[in-house]
Order: C-alpha cells, then sequence, then structure tokens
C-alpha cells in the first residue's frame, strides 16, 4: 500500500487519524519487508500483530506465517480489515480458547481461516488473563504510547512469545537494548532482557510512516532466551528489586533496597558479590541483579 493509496482510503473513508491512538501507518515497501524478514516466518508461525491500521503489515504476515492475531482498538479500521481481508471481527472470549488450546500448526497457511482479527485494547487483552503465546511471534508496529508496557507484559509472561520483532519510537528501542552504564539502561532494559536477547535493529526514518512522527524509529529483534535466567518463583523478586534500585537513580541503590531487605541481608549479598556499597544501579549488569535477586530470595 503506497502512501498515496493510504491517503485515498482514508480521505474516501473520512477517517481521520487520531495522535492519542499512536496512528502513524507505515508506508514503505522496503521497510515493511524488512520487518517480515527480521522475524524469520515459517509456514508453520503464529503470528501476534498488535495496531495493524490499513493492513499492510498484516498482508505480508498472511503470505508467510500458518496464522495471524491482528489487534486493533479503532472501530472503524476494523471495519475496513474485515472487508480487506474478506474476515469478521472475534469475539474475546473465543479466541481465549483458541490461543489456550495446545493444536496441531497448519503446514499450508490458508489466507481465510490463518486471519483473526480482534477489536480490543491490545494492552488490556494481554493482561486480562494468562495465556500461552509460546509458539508465537510478535510482529508489530506498536503504537508509541503502549509500547512500553505490552513488551514487558509479554516478556514477563510465563508463556512469553518466541520472538518480538517490534517497531518502536527510537529512544525506547535504545532502552531495550542498552547495556550496564549506558545513559538508556533502565528498568525497561532489564526486565525485557530478563529473557530477551536483542538480536538486531535498524532505524526508520519519520518520513516513512503517514502522519509523520516527531521522532525518528527503530526496528528491534527480540529473541527468547534458550534458558531463563530465573526460576519462575524468583521473578517477582527480581522485578521488585530493579524497580527500587531505579527508584531515584543518583541514589546509592543499597540504602534504595534497604526499603525492602535487612541490612544485614543485603551487606552480605553486596559482600558475596563484590558490589560496592556506594554504587548506582545503572552500574549493575544484567547478571549481577539475577545473581542478587538468588541471594535475596533465598532470604524471603
Amino acid at each position: 500500500m503506497t502512501l498515496t493509496e493510504m491517503r485515498s482510503l482514508l480521505a474516501k473513508r473520512d477517517i481521520q487519524l487520531t495522535r492519542s491512538l499512536g496512528q502513524n501507518f507505515l508506508h514503505d515497501g522496503n521497510q515493511l519487508r524488512r520487518i517480515v524478514d527480521a522475524a524469520e516466518i515459517k509456514p508453520t508461525d503464529k503470528v501476534l500483530e498488535i495496531g495493524p491500521g490499513l493492513g499492510p503489515l498484516t498482508e505480508l504476515l498472511l503470505e508467510k506465517a500458518g496464522e495471524v492475531l491482528a489487534i486493533e482498538m479503532d472501530a472503524r479500521l476494523v471495519d475496513f480489515l474485515c472487508e480487506r481481508f474478506g474476515t469478521e471481527e472475534r469475539n474475546a472470549d473465543l479466541l481465549t480458547g483458541m490461543l489456550n488450546r495446545q493444536s496441531e500448526k497448519a503446514s499450508e497457511p490458508n489466507r481465510s481461516s490463518a486471519f483473526h482479527l480482534l477489536h480490543d485494547d491490545a494492552l488490556a487483552f494481554i493482561k486480562r488473563e494468562p495465556r500461552d503465546w509460546s509458539d508465537w511471534k510478535l510482529v508489530a508496529n506498536l503504537p508509541y504510547s503502549v509500547a512500553s508496557p505490552i513488551l514487558v507484559e509479554l516478556a514477563l509472561s510465563p508463556k512469553r512469545p518466541e520472538r518480538m520483532v517490534t517497531t518502536l519510537q527510537l529512544e525506547v528501542a535504545q532502552r531495550l537494548m542498552a547495556q550496564a552504564d549506558d545513559d538508556d539502561y533502565g528498568v525497561l532494559t532489564l526486565l525485557v532482557q530478563l529473557d530477551y536477547e536483542p538480536r538486531g535493529s535498524f532505524k526508520i526514518s519519520a518520513d516513512c510512516f503517514f502522519p509523520a512522527p516527531n521522532v525518528d524509529s527503530m526496528c528491534v529483534v527480540l529473541q527468547r532466551r534458550a534458558r531463563p535466567l530465573l526460576a519462575d518463583g524468583q521473578r517477582a523478586a527480581f522485578v521488585k528489586i530493579v524497580k527500587r534500585a531505579f527508584s531515584q537513580r543518583r541514589k546509592m541503590m543499597l540504602k534504595l533496597l534497604k526499603q525492602d531487605w535487612a541490612v544485614d541481608k543485603l551487606a552480605a549479598a553486596f559482600e558475596e558479590l563484590k558490589i560496592s556499597p556506594q554504587e548506582r544501579a545503572e552500574k549493575l549488569s544484567l547478571e549481577q541483579f539475577v545473581s542478587l535477586t538468588k541471594i535475596l530470595f533465598s532470604h524471603e
């Protein structure tokens, strides 16, 4: 779908895009194909797309994947997508059963049966109840306003997606890929990298979107770790430690963690891991946060 076609279609249907919904539609065909290529989609894959808009990425996903679930919040766009792809809007309750069952994947994609379209708030849908995303891939141009919470919600899910290929605001993408002591390193970095390894990225300029946003974007590839760094029971402690440690970035994290853990236990853990009592959270690596979690969790 070219920019001219996109403008014409929106005008014909009298659709005024809403900035609050993050409606900046990617129209550049080369960038859309790069996103799909980065996802390494096979005919047996199941793909979650959030914010399909007018469906240019959806069309490419349907050519590659065995199943695509698209979640769109704008009812006007849901109506258009139903027409474009010859499908019907799905009920969220019915989709829950579909997502949670362990069915065989189709060996050959069938466009009419492989596409599921849901009219819903994607973040609310993901949070509403646990779902099994473990054999799904997220491939989406995420709305800027909800990109971070959606990624964190999926990343911390017990049944998290195999791969997440997402287009985001540049500064958010940089946080996802940051390392200790980087300016962008923080809570988002750690909550996502606990279970995902950044595997690549590429910038997408503002003029590839309609309307053009005020910032550049970046597509990031996140691959689920082959082995979890923490047991499921330890994950809540990790989240608690990370959020407390970064609650005031310029303060020594030992002082911040004293609000939740005994001083003697913290001192012993810091000494065992050879972490200075004066250290700030931004200096600690993911691996150090994981080790600290294991020690403090054992004392809870």
